[in-house]
């Protein structure tokens, strides 16, 4: 309880003062002009303003209010590096156990940090998490802040930042407690810039930088750099130094790089000794050469397809006056141009993405020694469609020369010139060119069993390659192989422009053309054997597609090293799908024995994990402005905690300080009247009547 006067005026403030000075006035008057009664006629005049004033005995009963400390306990994942997390344990036990032991003190206790397997947080957050705990703690009662970490805060501010921001931290003592060792070591790749997309076929520059506390700056380190988890390349990169390493796009799509350096011995973590690079490849134009042998019905179908695509670059040439042709027109005559046989499959032959002979016809247009250009592209990364007709089963085909050894069929001689309803081979349904096209999506498209008719079938002996289509009889219709790097397609009927036109219900042309098109121009996405990874809020969703029925058992490798294997189940489309648990952050390795493929979830390359060497540089600054301390948790167990008044000094070697705000509540208010009214009253008629009886005598 505590006691004070208070006054409860019934005129102003100022009122009372100006009467004061009057009445005042007036008895120095008298006494000066030695008037009887003078000073008798201060008492009533000094009576009525206490009376104005009405001044009162005030005690309060008041309940003290216990101090708040909060306690922020870093727990992220570089808090379980060596001993961090065991120090940070036995250093939260003893400060909770001081504090209570205390008696006057409110305890907080906030972990935070935890990174977000999401990708919804990057790196070690604190702050944040202790501005939002304290939005209902008076800065009154506020006794200090105790921060329990090893240093790799992210979102901590400067002194002045948390000035302007106002930060509630700033109003009590900052004291850190660092968990790790001063002289830890560690080596590190970072990423400092990367493109988003690269030209196919082109180099992208990314820029890398090796950090390493074992060696000194400019010293070569070896780093070694895989591309979609194939062949490792290695190069050297001069520790502490940015350098530019060019890395080739070889596919559109998806390239990803990982990065990596050697783990060193004693070193913190092997977490940061790898960085992924994703770069998305595109290609500038797309160059095609298609040779239609003669003009017909159906020769428009793949020109339109490819005109309507603006990344490509056609090139079509239609072979109107075959060499064997002789009429006896005189060449001055003649509009056409010459076939440029020598530019096309000599100079400029690599420099085409695909090629598509149309019902081309082997009559001496193109010489012996240009088909085995045309093998040589093949099988060094090329790729061709071959679309026939009647000609194939005649003496002079594309069979009968170079492209011989490559082509996945021999023509048997032999034309279905009936109608026929094309379908969908087993392994059609499998591949991704064909998979799903006979299967209607919302109730539009056309279904595999309504597919219209086509007029003409070329038989052959297929000798290898997959035939995802059949035609009569079940005859290959649509065989696709790979030759060398390259690829190449057959298809044997020259009346797919029928389902264009609708004839018989038509049917999935432009997708049909379009995928297998692009299947042999390499797009990831039609790969027949592939593994992939997306992650989902369910986890790691592993697709697995392949030609074969069997089940493969995946691999896959976590950010921190530990290998987990999931057998992924067949759903459709040659699709086999799985669920892998994430339980971290970072770059996951997925291998079925056959595809490696590198997936990352959250950020590729976390703050988290890349700098974890235990520093008080970032939060010293702000210890200091606040007058707390940092003090290492190797050097001893947890300060012990003093209770301070606000103008002591908040920290020593082996203690540190917190306030001692004294901060109460009212729960009650008694008030006394000092100057009784009946009394005041009879104080002024007693002054005025002495005043009166002193001047008449």
């Amino acid at each position: 309880m505590t006691t004070g006067i208070s006054f409860a005026p019934l005129v102003p403030m100022w009122a009372i003062m100006l009467l004061g000075l009057i009445g005042l006035a007036l008895v120095v008057y008298g006494v000066v002009r030695r008037a009887r009664g003078a000073l008798l006629r201060a008492l009533p005049i000094a009576a009525l303003l206490v009376v104005l004033a009405e001044p009162k005995l005030v005690s309060e009963n008041q309940q003290p209010l216990k101090d708040i400390a909060v306690v922020v306990v870093d727990d992220s994942d570089s808090q379980k590096l060596g001993a961090r997390e065991k120090r940070a344990d036995a250093a939260v036990e003893k400060i909770t156990a001081d504090l209570a032991a205390a008696g006057d003190m409110e305890v907080r206790t906030i972990r935070a940090g935890r990174t977000d397997t999401s990708g919804g947080q990057d790196g070690t957050r604190l702050f944040g998490a202790l501005t939002a705990e304290m939005n209902d703690v008076p800065k009154q009662r506020l006794a200090g802040v105790i921060v329990v970490t090893d240093g790799q805060v992210h979102d901590a501010l400067t002194p002045a930042q948390a000035k302007q921001a106002e930060a509630p931290y700033l109003n009590a003592p900052l004291h850190v407690l660092i968990t790790g060792e001063r002289k830890e070591v560690d080596r590190r790749i970072r990423i400092e810039n990367a493109p988003d997309f690269g030209l196919v076929g082109k180099d992208s520059m990314v820029r890398l930088r090796v950090e390493d506390t074992t060696v000194r700056r400019g010293t070569r380190v070896p780093v070694t750099i895989r591309r979609n988890g194939g062949e490792a390349q290695q190069i050297m990169l001069p520790a502490g130094e940015s350098e530019n390493v060019p890395m080739a796009i070889e596919n559109a799509g998806g390239n990803v790089f990982e990065v990596a350096v050697n783990h060193t011995p004693d070193e913190l973590s092997a977490a940061n000794n790898r960085a992924i690079v994703s770069i998305n490849g595109v290609r500038d134009r797309l160059r095609v050469l298609l040779v239609s042998g003669q003009p017909h019905v159906g020769e428009r179908s793949w020109r339109n397809l490819l005109k309507s695509d603006p990344n490509v670059d056609l090139v079509h040439f239609t072979i109107l006056r075959p060499l064997n042709k002789d009429d006896g027109t005189p060449l001055n005559e003649l509009s056409l141009i010459t076939f440029p046989i020598r530019e096309l499959f000599e100079e400029q032959i690599n420099e085409f993405d695909l090629m598509i002979f149309d019902r081309y016809n082997q009559r001496g247009l193109i010489p012996n020694q240009y088909m085995a250009n045309i093998a040589r592209y093949i099988e060094n990364g090329g790729a061709l469609l071959l679309t026939v007709g009647p000609e194939f089963a005649e003496n002079y085909t594309l069979f009968g020369n170079q492209l011989q050894q490559l082509l996945p069929a021999e023509p048997s001689g032999r034309v279905f010139a009936g109608s026929f309803r094309p379908q969908l081979s087993p392994i059609g349904r499998r591949h991704p060119v064909t998979a799903g096209l006979g299967r209607t999506e919302g109730g539009t498209g056309v279904s595999e069993s309504t597919w219209g008719r086509w007029l003409r079938h070329i038989q052959v002996v297929p000798e290898k390659g997959n035939a995802v289509m059949t035609g009569q009889d079940n005859e290959p219709l649509l065989i696709l192989d790979r030759v060398g790097k390259g690829r190449i397609a057959l298809l044997l009927s020259d009346t797919i422009w029928l389902w264009g036109k609708g004839f018989d219900g038509g049917g999935p042309q432009t997708e049909l053309m379009r995928r297998t098109a692009h299947w042999l121009m390499k797009e990831p996405e039609l790969e027949e054997e592939a593994l992939t990874a997306a992650a989902t809020p369910d986890g790691l969703t592993v697709t697995r597609r392949s030609l074969a029925e069997n089940e493969m058992p995946v691999t896959v490798t976590r950010p921190n090293g530990a290998e987990e294997t999931v057998v992924p189940k067949y759903v459709d489309d040659g699709k086999f799908v799985a669920q892998a648990p994430v339980s971290e952050p970072g770059v996951y390795k997925l291998t079925d024995g056959i595809n490696t493929t590198l997936t990352a979830v959250g950020t590729p390359n976390p703050l988290e994990t890349y700098d974890v060497v235990s520093t008080e540089d970032k939060l010293k600054p702000l210890a200091d402005a606040t007058g707390g301390g940092v003090y290492w948790l190797e050097d001893a167990t947890a300060p012990t905690i003093r209770r301070i008044a606000s103008t002591r000094v908040a920290h020593g070697a082996s203690w540190m300080g917190l306030l001692s705000n004294e901060q109460y509540l009212v729960t009650g208010l008694n008030q006394t009247p000092l100057a009784p009214l009946a009394l005041l009253l009879l104080a002024v008629m007693a002054g005025a009547m002495l005043a009166w009886w002193r001047e008449g005598r």
